[in-house]
């Protein structure tokens, strides 16, 4: 790729009807050979913006660029879903060479019989490495990477990740640290109030980051005391200037004996002057807070998250003993004699790719939980128990699955479809107090505008943060979360990873994401 610029230049946006702008005033300049990761928190405007590049919506200001933008992921209808992914190829990118499709296949490690497959029919990692090796088939384009990893397995996002090492010429939209570590050579951050461009990858950037929030806490404690100083020396100074100048008429000459009518100008003169040092100060005050306010502008505080686990009589909640479930018309089991235990206290991370039946795992378990809410006696799945109830579930199951008397479970689903309507309609279905589910969505960096719109609105990473903030409202024996931080932030993940490390709930969780699972689980069951 040639070395050019993408020039962006006083550029503001607004969505219609919209309260406030979603950019103001924002330029800076990247080069289209950079490998840009892009950060900021949930609804600050990440696809908004590559929407900008790509001209989807009027703004003012001017976007500059000598590159061609093409767009992961590329859109894909119900009815195409039924087509190979080679029948699509043109209509997805224009002038798409099945040759250079292949050798970026080859590249990803992946063979090129599933460019021949209905996409219906491909695992969402297959269809990721499709639609890459289209985007980088072509010449001359500089790419814009949306959230490629999100529901891909371990073994995916590091094929994905081996491959976007290779690359360049491209702005990489991710919350998973690992791969914006490996992949990227500069960051494009939208912080609170500002945009920041810096070279390094997103340990360097958040390195350099804590440090200068640790500068501007120091010099925000500077501007605190100097203001009290100052405040009080003006009040002292008001003070003194109102007690002289209530001097200036009437006096005993008796005890005045040295003062004349003349002495009223001095006097006069005097307040004044003091009038004018107190008026300075405040011109000071004034000063020192706008420098304040300017200075804690970007400052990333995330606040303290509460959790309410509750504890159950039982030290053991969930036993699973040589577990076996398929699917009717299935060749294999989607997963055979699986056996552990969750125990009070711990953290269990369900490993494997995908399609090893975590998810059917965790509906089985809710199952028997009576789908999360509190049921009596424990109950035993086995052989071929099945109901209409039971859609989604294997067909056979054998084994034993069970849970303890009356478990309560808080569950978290991968799926945020069913998240329609007000968030008051949500809290009375779910029973949740609305003020402090309003309160937890604020902790977790939501506008108070959010909460005017119907939940449909809502960028992913915001549904996602619905469902966590309900689960964390809902006082539980166990908390299990299918792949909660798909599309949320990096700052609300680390902010969910200093909760459970503090309140150490017990929990049955899938996540992708490495860091968030080497620092959560206390124990990994692979299937």
């Amino acid at each position: 790729m040639e070395l050019s610029q993408i020039l962006v230049d006083h550029l503001t946006f607004a969505y219609e009807g919209s309260f406030d702008n979603i950019f103001e005033d924002i330029s800076f300049s990247v080069d289209t050979n950079w490998k840009l990761g892009f950060l900021g928190r949930n609804g600050k405007g990440k696809t908004t913006f590559l929407n900008l590049l790509l001209g989807k919506y009027e703004y003012s200001g001017s976007i500059t660029a000598s590159a061609a933008f093409d767009y992961f992921p590329y859109p894909v209808t119900q009815e195409q879903m039924q087509f190979p992914a080679v029948d699509l190829l043109e209509q997805w990118k224009a002038g798409c060479e099945l040759w250079r499709v292949l050798v970026e296949l080859d590249q990803l490690r992946e063979n090129a019989e599933i460019l021949y497959r209905p996409l219906r029919t491909l695992s969402p990692g297959e269809r990721t490495k499709i639609m890459l090796a289209v985007l980088f088939s072509g010449e001359n384009d500089f790419l814009l990477i949306d959230e490629p990893t999100n529901h891909l397995d371990q073994e995916s996002r590091e094929n994905v990740k081996v491959y976007l090492v290779s690359k360049k010429g491209f702005i990489l939209v991710s919350h998973d640290r690992d791969l914006l570590d490996a992949c990227t050579d500069h960051v494009l951050v939208l912080n609170r109030k500002s945009l920041d461009v810096q070279n390094g990858n997103f340990s360097v950037w958040w390195e350099n980051k804590q440090r200068r929030d640790q500068f501007v806490r120091a010099e925000n404690e500077k501007h605190i005391k100097e203001i009290g100083k100052l405040k009080q020396s003006a009040a002292q100074k008001a003070q003194w200037a109102d007690r002289n100048e209530r001097t200036k008429i009437g006096f005993d000459p008796v005890k005045e004996h040295d003062r004349s009518k003349g002495t009223r100008a001095y006097i006069g003169a005097k307040t004044k002057k003091l009038q004018s040092r107190v008026s300075q100060m405040q011109k000071r005050i004034r000063r020192e807070i706008e420098e304040k306010e300017g200075l804690l502008a970007d400052l990333e505080e995330p606040m303290d998250l509460k959790l309410m686990p509750l504890c159950h009589h039982k030290e053991r909640l969930i036993h699973v003993r040589e577990l076996t479930a398929a699917y009717e018309g299935a060749v294999r089991p989607v997963f055979s004699d699986l056996t552990f235990d969750l125990m009070q206290g711990e953290r269990v991370a369900l490993h494997g790719e995908n399609g090893s039946g975590k998810s059917t795992l965790i509906k089985l378990i809710l199952q028997k939980a009576g789908m999360g809410a509190e049921v009596q006696g424990m109950r035993t799945l086995s052989g071929r128990q099945r109901s209409g109830a039971d859609a989604g579930l294997p067909a056979a199951v054998s084994g034993v699955c069970e849970t303890a008397a009356g478990l309560v479970i808080s569950y978290v689903n991968q799926d945020t479809s069913l998240l329609t309507g007000s968030i008051q309609a949500f809290c009375r279905t779910r029973g949740l107090d609305e003020s402090l589910f309003c309160a937890v969505l604020r902790q977790l960096d939501m506008e108070r505008v959010q909460f005017l719109k119907n939940m449909e609105d809502y960028s992913e990473g915001q549904k996602k943060k619905v469902l966590i903030a309900a689960s964390l409202l809902t006082p539980a024996h166990v908390y299990i979360w299918d792949e909660p931080l798909n599309y949320i932030d990096v700052f609300s993940r680390m902010q969910i990873e200093k909760l459970l490390l503090a309140c150490r709930p017990t929990m049955l969780f899938v996540e992708h994401d490495v860091r968030f699972r080497e620092q959560i689980a206390t124990k990994t069951v692979v299937l």
